[in-house]
């Protein structure tokens, strides 16, 4: 463990991504406590206030504390990416398994149905659910762990027969182990890392569709704050007021920048071909 952190401070990548991605926590974790002024208080006469020590990033249409809603709007975009990872990775990471373990028929079927879910992305999917059931961020959080289901589950597939081809797994075999505690002993172990490094990317897809679906009005509902919410609001004001969309915008922009340098970060510190060239 030593041995990584050594390398992982002296990888650039690594390194520029965990600050990013730390940001990111930090704020969601401030505004748990403490937020410049109330998330949803409006103040018609003080709108569109340029950035001041009363208001760092000025406010927005309705009065409102950008400042704040930034840092309220971390707290979803975190929300969402940890629980539709969650959905993707823990249903997608059990059918790779069964398809890798299982092989024949039951493999084909697991895949074939992956591919046909890859025919339906989150945004389609969210039009999908919120027809029926109504926008919302539960909705978002569906579409988008919904979608990353096959994303996992045709990477585990694909790592674990490489594992299962290997000698130890044989001899496993042969002194007696069944499918459940070689995956379990043997199989989940050495697809761990690339499991991790997955997760870390489709994290970032995660905050970028929810960004896209509050955009189109169909994620995160009024007065819960939003980064794309904000970019959707401050588009016709952008000759008025430009910072309204620069804000949330580099937001959105730094918040997936650093969680795809930590994945790449991540892989290359855990590949141990690559390791070894460092």
């Amino acid at each position: 463990m030593q041995g990584f952190w050594h390398r992982a401070l002296r990888h650039k990548s690594f390194v520029a991504g965990g600050v990013l991605t730390a940001l990111l926590a930090a704020m969601a974790l401030l505004s748990l406590v403490w937020t410049p002024y109330p998330v949803a208080e409006i103040d018609i006469p003080g709108k569109l206030q340029p950035p001041s020590a009363a208001h760092w990033l000025g406010t927005d249409s309705l009065g409102r504390d950008i400042a704040s809603q930034l840092l309220v709007g971390a707290q979803n975009s975190i929300v969402v990416g940890v629980i539709a990872v969650g959905i993707g990775m823990g249903f997608g990471v059990l059918l790779g398994c069964i398809a890798s373990a299982r092989r024949g028929w039951v493999e084909e079927l697991i895949m074939r149905g992956s591919d046909f879910a890859f025919a339906f992305p989150a945004l389609l999917l969210a039009i999908m659910l919120t027809a029926i059931y109504g926008p919302g961020l539960v909705m978002s959080i569906v579409a988008i762990g919904i979608f990353n289901i096959p994303v996992f589950a045709r990477i585990t597939r694909g790592s674990a027969n490489a594992v299962w081809a290997r000698e130890f797994v044989l001899a496993a075999r042969t002194a007696g182990k069944g499918p459940v505690r070689i995956t379990l002993d043997h199989v989940l172990p050495n697809i761990a890392s690339v499991l991790i490094v997955q997760a870390t990317i489709s994290f970032a897809t995660a905050i970028l569709a929810e960004a896209a679906l509050s955009y189109l009005g169909l994620g995160t509902q009024p007065p819960q704050p939003s980064w794309g919410r904000m970019l959707n609001e401050a588009q016709t004001l952008m000759f008025q007021a430009p910072l309204l969309a620069v804000y949330p915008g580099v937001a959105i922009v730094l918040s997936v920048l650093g969680l795809n340098l930590l994945g790449d970060g991540l892989r290359d510190l855990m590949d141990p071909k690559l390791a070894r060239k460092r």
